[in-house]
C-alpha cells in the first residue's frame, strides 16, 4: 500500500508485482484506507474546525508552475532525406 501512495503506481502495477488481479489489489487497497480512517489517526478535521478561527493552523506553499517556452531547432526541408513510401525492397537485399 505504501508503494500505491508513495510512487504512485498503477493498481495494473500493482497486481503484477503481488500477483493477484487488479479487482483484488484495489479491494485490499479500500479495506485498508478503511481500517486506517476508522483508526482515527489519518483523519482529516472537518470544515466547522478549518472555520474556526485560530482552531487550526494552516500552511500554504505556492507553486510555480507557469509554462516556459522550449528552445526546438529551426525546421529545415534541406536537412531531413525524404524517402518513398512505396518502395518495396525484394526479399534478397533485407
Amino acid at each position: 500500500m505504501l508503494e500505491y501512495y508513495r510512487e504512485y503506481r498503477s493498481l495494473a502495477h500493482m497486481a503484477f508485482d503481488y500477483e493477484i488481479s487488479e479487482p483484488t489489489a484495489s479491494r485490499i487497497i479500500k479495506e485498508v484506507e478503511t481500517v486506517l480512517i476508522h483508526s482515527g489517526k489519518f483523519s482529516l478535521p472537518g470544515k466547522k474546525a478549518l472555520h474556526q478561527e485560530g482552531g487550526i493552523e494552516l500552511e500554504y506553499i505556492v507553486i510555480d508552475a507557469t509554462e516556459c517556452p522550449v528552445q526546438r531547432p529551426k525546421k529545415d526541408n534541406g536537412v531531413a532525406t525524404v524517402g518513398r513510401k512505396s518502395v518495396i525492397l525484394p526479399k534478397d537485399k533485407l
